[in-house]
């Protein structure tokens, strides 16, 4: 992809970046003198990372002919250093190509993930549970901190529905992709005659919402308390601790009951519906994108079947970038969903550009 013209913009834009900050009024209103430096200083690196492209691109240019000359002593060092450097070339290409795109402070938001089991009974259950664990390793291996906020199982270890808090550096950005129908294929562990079952879990990963963000009104709330149900004895029986916040405007429920305190469930549900209706505000905001885009990254509805785990092939399809990968069995038992992300954000990356120079 050509990208001079865009890097252009950005040239013509940090020379009004810079007229601007020269100005000593800019600073009366900080919240705007923070704004702009701190574009500045984005664009500051996108043009190191742009001119540091170029050099690397010309040094891959000339070892592939050196490697391809007649002086073979000469050849073979040309050729020991072509890999190492197309490696540079693409990172600095990704970094160039994120740099382009226009800022989404979602990106850095904490997220919320609900899964639902779907179609498939107790082995939709069981998924979900799988699914749980996937995205809870997923996590540890980038340092972040899971924590799940309510959980509805089943007798044999699965879910109805359960919600999960993940927070950390920039979490929405990598497990925004995950929302939408996941697919399983496999024989269930219930199964007796060895036949393989196809079942579902539908995934939402919503950004974590402040308080500013959505403006949810008291007289708008009806909240009940009632026993929790499932194990936990005596706590179970005789304390009021569940809570349900029922948004009437939207008709959206929340049920927490994870907490012995009622006044933690009725945190916690206040911050899942904070974020349920943050998550509607936005998918009003993308009925302006291309429904390219919206193909790639979803509405993030649960009615869109994103992916297949197919365990008798040990294959994970994402039917979105018709990505294929045979290692079913290590992604869902360590959470290796790098790979699969990569993939996404350089087609999501791509496709944005595209919308740019359009």
């Amino acid at each position: 992809m050509d990208y001079a013209s865009l890097i252009e913009r950005r040239r013509e834009r940090l020379n009004e970046l810079d007229r601007l900050v020269e100005d000593p009024r800019l600073y009366d209103d900080r919240k705007r003198a923070c704004a702009l430096m701190s574009e500045r200083s984005r664009i500051v690196r996108l043009l190191e990372d742009w001119e540091a492209l170029i050099v690397a691109r010309e040094q891959l240019e000339e070892y592939e002919k050196l490697s391809a000359g007649e002086d073979e002593e000469l050849a073979q060092l040309a050729s020991a250093e072509i890999e190492s450097q197309r490696r540079l070339v693409e990172n600095l290409e990704q970094s160039v190509q994120y740099a382009l795109l226009p800022p989404d402070a979602l990106e850095s938001r904490d997220a919320l993930i609900e899964i639902r089991a779907g179609t498939g009974g107790d082995e939709a259950a069981l998924f979900a549970a799988d699914l749980l664990g996937m995205y809870r390793r997923y996590a540890e291996t980038h340092s972040w901190q899971f924590e799940v906020l309510d959980a509805s199982p089943n007798d044999i270890g699965g879910f109805k529905e359960v919600t999960a808090r993940v927070s950390g550096v920039e979490v929405f950005r990598y497990l925004k992709y995950e929302s939408g129908v996941h697919r399983v294929q496999r024989v269930p562990v219930t199964e007796t005659q060895g036949r393989i079952h196809t079942s579902t879990a539908t995934v939402a990963v919503l950004p974590e919402a402040e308080e500013v963000d959505v403006e949810i009104r008291p007289e708008d709330l009806r909240i009940e308390t009632c026993r929790a149900g499932g194990a936990g004895g005596q706590h179970v029986n005789r304390t009021e601790s569940a809570v349900q916040i029922f948004h009437l405007p939207t008709g959206i429920m929340v049920r927490c009951e994870n907490e012995r305190s009622q006044l933690k469930n009725r945190e916690t549900g206040m911050r899942i519906l904070r974020a349920r209706l943050f998550e509607m505000k936005q998918r009003e905001a993308q009925r302006s994108y291309s429904e390219k885009r919206r193909s790639l990254i979803g509405s993030g509805g649960r009615e869109e079947k994103i992916r297949t785990y197919n365990f008798p092939q040990n294959r994970l399809t994402d039917h979105r970038i018709a990505y294929t990968a045979y290692n079913l069995d290590i992604v869902v038992a360590t959470g290796a969903l790098d790979d699969l992300i990569e993939h996404m954000q350089h087609a999501e990356m791509s496709e944005r550009l595209d919308e740019l120079n359009s």
